[in-house]
Parts: structure tokens; C-alpha cells; sequence
């Protein structure tokens, strides 16, 4: 992923207000972000409201961001969830719903799309290796780490494909 700027994250939202996008908050260590090369995405939370989560990513034609909301509720500690972006596997909260507003006046009316993910939005670094996920939280798999990756693009674009349509 390109390094993008605070100016690059706030036009990039698609399912909120432009007043909204410029109120929300950015990643507290974007100025110190030097990873960028193993990001699919850049996701981060708001701090101030655990439930809501941000997510940007790379599209043909620039930029696309998500604001998101995060399912309440207590989920067990020992039931294992799987993450629909990239597969790992996690106990407890480590995957929740996260549903975002539809585009447009689809989302105006209330529409909103859902997918289960992890929930520290690390789904990059997890197919990576660069963050290890507890104990058989990632699968052996046949598929190389390259197409794995292309395989966490391929889901994150279909997410965004029904979000927009």
C-alpha cells in the first residue's frame, strides 16, 4: 500500500458525510506508520467510541474509506471465529461483525452490509507472519503467502464491491 496522508484518508470516505470524514479521528501513529509495504489496508479504531472503526484501502481509481461499526455483545472465550478477510482464526473477541453503511442513499435509507473480521484490523500482518495470532489461529495452508494475500484483496474488494452497489 502507498503511504497516505491525512488529506488522502478524509476524501477517501465513501459511507459517511464529508463533515463527518473530516471529524473523525486518524490513526494516533500515522506520522510514525513505516510499514506501509505490508498493509492491504490501513484499519484503526476510535478510541473514543470502542465501536467504531475505520478502514482505507487501494483502489484502481484512488483511495476508498469505511467507516464501520462494530456488533455489541459478549462473546465467549473459548468459541473460536474466523476472520472473512484473511482467515485467522481467534477465541474470544478476537472477531467481531463489523457492518458498514451502503453508499449513497441506499445508506441514507439505513442499508448497511456486514462481515465478520478481526478485530484489531491487523488481517495484513496476520497473512504475513508479521503478527502471530494465539495458538492455531492460522491454518497450514497449499497457497504461498503471495496468494493468500491476493486472496485478503479479493475478499476486501468484494466487501467494498457491495457496499458501493
Amino acid at each position: 500500500m502507498k503511504p497516505l496522508t491525512e488529506h488522502d484518508i478524509r476524501t477517501s470516505f465513501v459511507n459517511c458525510s464529508k463533515g463527518a470524514a473530516k471529524r473523525l479521528p486518524l490513526p494516533k501513529d500515522l506520522a510514525d506508520l513505516d510499514h506501509w509495504d505490508d498493509l492491504d489496508f490501513l484499519g484503526w479504531s476510535d478510541l473514543s467510541a470502542p465501536d467504531r472503526s475505520y478502514l482505507v484501502l487501494e483502489r484502481a481509481a484512488g483511495p476508498v474509506g469505511l467507516t464501520l461499526r462494530s456488533a455489541s455483545g459478549n462473546r465467549g472465550f473459548l468459541r473460536r471465529s474466523m476472520c472473512s478477510l484473511c482467515l485467522t482464526t481467534h477465541t474470544g473477541g478476537g472477531v467481531c461483525l463489523m457492518t458498514a453503511p451502503k453508499a449513497g442513499p441506499a445508506g441514507r435509507e439505513g442499508n448497511s452490509v456486514g462481515l465478520y473480521v478481526c478485530a484489531d484490523l491487523d488481517c495484513s500482518l496476520y497473512v504475513r507472519g508479521k503478527k502471530k495470532a494465539a495458538p492455531g489461529g492460522r491454518m497450514e495452508e497449499s497457497l504461498t503467502v503471495e496468494q493468500q494475500i491476493e486472496r485478503l484483496r479479493g475478499n476486501l474488494d468484494a466487501f467494498v464491491e457491495r457496499i458501493l452497489h
